[in-house]
């Protein structure tokens, strides 16, 4: 029962959030303080967290999907025992505070998520709940079903807004189809939002919609009074056992900034403060008379036996921990390197190797090197979006990512069918990712990195280490055309600051690319292609050396005064060697650079050791827009690129087409020397 004691915390958590946008003079107080019970109560006795210790990895995840709240969060962070204080509140949306306006990983402790982008939050619990599962059947296969050390849950809190971005009805549909009975969403159904009453926008029944692709809905509303029923929310959270094969929506009637008397139930208090005359309206309501900003320690002593009770929770979990390590010492030992983000020993062994001139496209020697990184590393898994095949992302022998246990299917199966849901498939990669445990990637065609840009964007604020595995990388996919065909996305992916775009030039390229990417352990996408490509002949080292380092050179290394450099990636490398044949005139040297982001990364002598400073201006080859290139060609260097959409044809006629021809390479390097000798004087 909710009691004298939890009722005066709610009031404070109510005010403390007023308090602070009305301090901070922006923020999102209506949300933050009709919620405030909803908070208390699962913080305080359903979330299974310890304040003293946030990275506890036996913990529930709790997202605040509907991050512009994050007030919500931040007050219950700062009265249950977390690392925040009363003043962080205070510094609430402020310069250099650790209370920002949206929750961010990393940078508030008991922030689990970034969140902000609506939808994203869910999506991404989506994913955490699927790595729980994963793990669990992973390592404790034989646990009965609520038993395992493994077995943890996520909470979320949605919004209106979060169930009208399209992503969650993506996210939803995953949730159902793998009957992750460890997922909570409670949606907040308070029928406002910025531009008023939500019978402007949306009139489904939300809850029908998630009972029919599989889940358990339950309804709550309101009090009397008008409050939230805190009361049959408890009942509700307690029924949920975490078991039973769907995952759980609790669609909760809320008032947006009740108590307010002036403010509630209106669009205004969505996104701005309340004003100082509506605060105290609302404190004088609620019967108290106290400065802003005061917390009672009656209070704290109530809110702060989270701590005690989380303490107990963690002794208790880590007792029964230490009892399967001692029974599972193999199991252990795997699942503790994984946590450590540790490669086994002898992984560069263990990569395929290639002859030179063998023809292989790159997308296939992912394939292979996939196999041979999963027989090493249990903690790989990964999928695509209907496009297993022509990504090659299947995991041989590895089962698919399934509830149904048996032959071929399992929560342990390492093949993830994500259907055609780019955007939940990468928001929910974040979420994989942020669990631990696990080296995932998903697969899907380069054009359509389109649908997955917001999840990328935030895998990179988050530095997440997942992997995007994007094949069909340009015009040369052929007849399928220019939807299908990318030309913008090379230089729109590598303008999202901390990701790394990373195009192999060969199959050697490709596993030396796939063992760069583990090892950096941050966000990455390997850009792969259909067609088949000569596997260049530098010595296997210097491949595994020069990916690593982004860019080095494959042709020409040993004159330190060439007449022209010419930098090209993925597929243009083997055209670029081609044209340096058809010039034996001109002394030429070809840099591989896979990664660009990775070489700007290196040292000044290295840079300058692959691309000499004196020679300003270079040649660029790559099947893609010119865009973001001009600091490597140079004021009078030139880029043989594509910027326009493709066409319709086969692979040949479409690179043909569009100017990446061996011509067009040679004329270019020739017309760049002829600049270069024109420059040095007589």
């Amino acid at each position: 029962m909710i009691d004298d004691n939890d009722r005066a915390a709610i009031t404070t958590a109510r005010l403390l959030a007023l308090d602070a946008v009305e301090r901070a003079g922006s923020g999102h107080p209506g949300t933050a303080a009709a919620l405030a019970p909803v908070a208390h109560l699962l913080f305080q006795r359903h979330l299974r967290h310890d304040p003293a210790q946030p990275d506890w990895h036996g913990r529930d995840r709790f997202v605040l999907s509907c991050g512009h709240a994050s007030i919500l969060l931040y007050t219950q962070l700062f009265l249950t025992g977390y690392d925040v204080s009363l003043d962080d509140l205070k510094s609430f949306r402020t310069f250099g505070s650790t209370t920002p306006g949206h929750p961010e990983l990393g940078h508030t402790p008991g922030v689990e998520t970034t969140t902000g982008p609506l939808g994203q939050g869910l999506a991404t619990a989506v994913g955490m709940a699927m790595g729980i599962k994963h793990d669990r059947a992973l390592h404790d296969p034989d646990a009965l079903p609520g038993a395992s050390v493994f077995d943890r849950r996520v909470f979320v809190i949605a919004s209106d807004g979060d169930l009208q971005e399209g992503i969650s009805s993506e996210a939803g549909a995953l949730a159902g189809r793998h009957e992750l009975d460890n997922l909570v969403v409670i949606y907040d159904a308070n029928d406002i939002q910025i531009e008023g009453d939500t019978n402007l926008t949306m009139s489904e029944d939300v809850g029908a919609r998630f009972e029919a692709q599989g889940w358990r809905v339950d309804h709550v509303g309101l009090a009397s009074g008008g409050d939230v029923d805190i009361e049959a929310l408890d009942l509700v959270l307690s029924s949920d056992t975490g078991v039973g094969g769907r995952p759980h929506l609790v669609v909760l009637t809320s008032q947006i900034a009740w108590p307010a008397p002036n403010a509630r139930n209106t669009a205004a208090s969505h996104g701005a403060p309340l004003g100082a005359a509506e605060v105290e309206a609302t404190r004088a309501l609620l019967g108290v008379d106290t400065p802003a900003f005061t917390v009672e320690d009656d209070v704290l002593r109530t809110t702060r036996r989270a701590l005690d009770r989380g303490r107990e929770l963690r002794e208790t979990w880590q007792r029964a921990f230490e009892a399967w390590e001692q029974a599972e010492p193999t199991r252990a030992s795997s699942r503790r390197r994984a946590l450590d983000r540790a490669l086994p020993a002898g992984l560069e062994a263990a990569l395929p190797t290639y002859e030179p001139g063998q023809a292989l496209a790159t997308r296939d020697a992912s394939g292979h090197t996939i196999q041979a990184l999963a027989a090493a590393m249990p903690e790989l898994w990964g999928g695509s979006a209907d496009l297993a095949e022509p990504n090659r992302t299947s995991i041989s022998g590895g089962a698919s990512f399934l509830p149904e246990e048996g032959p071929g299917t399992g929560r342990a199966g390492r093949n993830v069918h994500w259907g055609v849901r780019e955007h939940a498939m990468a928001a929910a990669m974040n979420g994989i990712a942020l669990v631990g445990g696990s080296r995932f990637f998903a697969g899907t065609f380069l054009v359509f990195s389109d649908y997955q840009r917001p999840a990328i964007r935030l895998a990179a604020l988050m530095q997440t280490p997942v992997t995007y595995l994007w094949s069909h990388d340009s015009v040369a996919l052929g007849a399928d055309g220019p939807t299908h065909q990318p030309i913008e996305h090379l230089a729109s992916l590598r303008a999202i600051p901390g990701f790394a775009v990373v195009r192999p030039a060969d199959a050697a390229e490709t596993a030396a690319a796939w063992l760069a990417v583990l090892e950096k352990d941050a966000p990455a996408g390997l850009v792969l292609a259909r067609q088949p490509l000569p596997v260049a002949s530098t010595p296997a080292e210097d491949v595994i050396a020069g990916v690593r380092r982004g860019g080095y050179v494959v042709h020409g290394a040993a004159s330190s005064s060439p007449d022209v450099v010419v930098v090209a990636t993925g597929s243009e490398v083997a055209l670029a060697l081609e044209a340096v044949a058809a010039v034996p005139e001109l002394d030429v040297r070809v840099v591989s650079m896979p990664c660009r982001e990775w070489f700007a990364a290196q040292s000044e002598e290295y840079r300058e050791s692959v691309l000499p400073s004196a020679l300003r201006d270079r040649v660029v080859v790559e099947a893609a827009t010119g865009f973001g290139w001009e600091g490597v060609t140079g004021p009078n260097g030139v880029m043989v690129g594509i910027d326009e959409f493709g066409l319709s044809a086969p692979a040949g006629d479409a690179l043909r087409a569009r100017g990446m021809t061996v011509e067009r390479v040679v004329g270019a390097m020739r017309a760049v020397a002829a600049v270069t000798a024109a420059a040095v004087p007589a």
